[in-house]
């Protein structure tokens, strides 16, 4: 018996709209009616995703929990408890965000509860827009955040192939000390080293006192990877990367804006 899910919400559950289907939120009601656990996993901070949470009923829920930072942080939903956090030194982000300021990218620096974005484009305006708040940076400079709560930094580029090339343009010490992903087609995310949401899934799952072979992980992209790994069962939906795909137990037949969830749910719970 599966006793907890989780799921990715860009492009695995919200819908290319950014919306949840009724048809999913109709089968996450009806998992957590069976006593299991939905929970959403992001690389987006806990606090922009309350408005996800509030669709899903499970808004200042307690007994119910969010991984977020792609396992950079989970809190409990009563009141964003924070459960475990892994942040990230000031200098790490520092070195990173010069790198990115040297290839022209949009970059996003996140605390714990703050989003800032320096050299923001029309497409990641509009994109964020549509997703999270966030405060615009105007000068290459983040020595303001140096006793912040730093979570992870992420550069933005619509050309993978670019983003790809900054990752091998890393020097191999810097490289070392980060887990590396992408996401939505336009993100390269940087963490501290062993922080992803597969640890995470592990660390959350042990903390209930569920065994990993009873959970689902449910996602697209690559930092989703180490989630399906370390799932007992692992699910791509159908518009998932081909490393997703392969590393998945099973494969939806549906996508994401085919209420790809719902057919997971249905299929291994209900």
């Amino acid at each position: 018996m599966y006793r907890l899910i989780a799921c990715d919400l860009d492009e695995t559950l919200l819908t290319t709209e950014k919306k949840i289907s009724s048809k999913n939120i109709a089968a996450v009601k009806k998992a957590r009616q069976k006593g299991v656990h939905f929970v959403p996993a992001t690389g987006r901070g806990f606090v922009s995703i309350q408005n996800t949470l509030e669709k899903l009923e499970l808004l200042d829920k307690k007994n119910e929990y969010v991984i977020s930072f792609n396992g950079g942080a989970i809190t409990e939903n009563k009141e964003n408890l924070l459960i475990d956090s892994n942040l990230m030194s000031f200098q790490l982000i520092k070195k990173l965000f010069q790198v990115g300021t040297k290839y022209s990218v949009c970059i996003h620096i996140y605390t714990l509860n703050k989003l800032y974005v320096y050299l923001l484009n029309d497409p990641e305006e509009e994109y964020l827009n549509r997703t999270m708040r966030y405060k615009q940076l105007n000068t290459p400079s983040i020595d303001f955040l140096q006793q912040a709560p730093l979570t992870k930094i992420l550069f933005m580029n619509l050309e993978k192939s670019y983003l790809e090339q900054i990752e091998r343009s890393l020097a191999p010490d810097l490289k070392s000390k980060v887990d590396i992903s992408y996401s939505s087609n336009r993100y390269i995310e940087f963490n501290p080293k062993g922080v992803n949401k597969g640890a995470a899934l592990l660390k959350l799952a042990s903390f209930l006192k569920i065994a990993p072979e009873e959970t689902i992980a449910i996602g697209d992209n690559s930092n989703d990877a180490t989630m399906l790994l370390a799932a007992g069962l692992g699910v791509s939906v159908q518009n998932g990367i081909r490393e997703i795909k392969a590393s998945a137990d099973y494969i939806c037949e549906n996508n994401h804006d085919q209420d790809a969830v719902a057919e997971v749910i249905e299929k291994f719970v209900l």
